[in-house]
């Protein structure tokens, strides 16, 4: 049995009243989502109430799960709406998080992630790189941004996004396309690309 067939099972049973059912999903995917919305809301505390709260939403709505897609891309749209509500009620603007979590959820510097060609110039060079790619992906428009972290920093693929954003697949890439050339077109000057090229 796959994944997604396990998922099925699990939220058939949970469709039935079956709590523990519910609870085994929850566990499943809340580090999953809590470093998804972690990416919006930046306080820890704040992220662990928004992912409580997307978790009861959707345990709420699960008699209306169809399965028309897979429970977790169902799971991160009301997630997502969930953190957008949040930082609207609390007249904020989500904005991306620089660092990366591992496996175990901690956040990681990405400069971490970088190749250890380690000068000071290189060293400057990478925090410049990550400086512009933060900065560039806050200023997108929401939808932009919103498809650029679920490709990029989740690993969603384009018809989950498609599924989680609720649009067409060629909408998706059109948005991923876009976000890529508004971030190569602020990398140029650091990375002394030509005009036609990306990175």
């Amino acid at each position: 049995m796959n994944d997604c067939e396990v998922d099925r099972v699990l939220v058939e049973r949970a469709q039935k009243g079956d709590s523990r059912a519910f609870e085994l999903l929850v566990s499943k995917y809340q580090r999953r989502l809590t470093r998804l919305l972690f990416r919006f809301v930046k306080d820890e505390h704040e992220v662990n109430d928004v992912a409580q709260e997307a978790f009861i939403k959707a345990y709420r709505a699960l008699p209306n799960f169809r399965g028309d897609s897979a429970f977790y891309t169902w799971l991160y749209r009301i997630a997502i709406n969930t953190a957008k509500n949040f930082l609207v009620v609390n007249g904020r603007q989500p904005v991306i998080q620089g660092g990366l979590a591992n496996d175990e959820g901690e956040l990681l510097d990405l400069t971490e992630q970088m190749p250890d060609y380690r000068t000071p110039e290189t060293d400057l060079l990478n925090r410049e790189i990550i400086h512009t790619v933060d900065a560039a992906v806050a200023g997108l428009p929401e939808e932009l941004r919103q498809a650029i972290m679920l490709r990029e920093m989740e690993g969603l693929s384009y018809e989950e996004i498609a599924q989680t954003m609720n649009c067409p697949i060629g909408t998706v890439r059109s948005r991923i396309f876009r976000a890529r050339e508004v971030i190569a077109k602020e990398l140029r000057p650091l990375l002394d690309t030509a005009e036609n090229q990306r990175w």
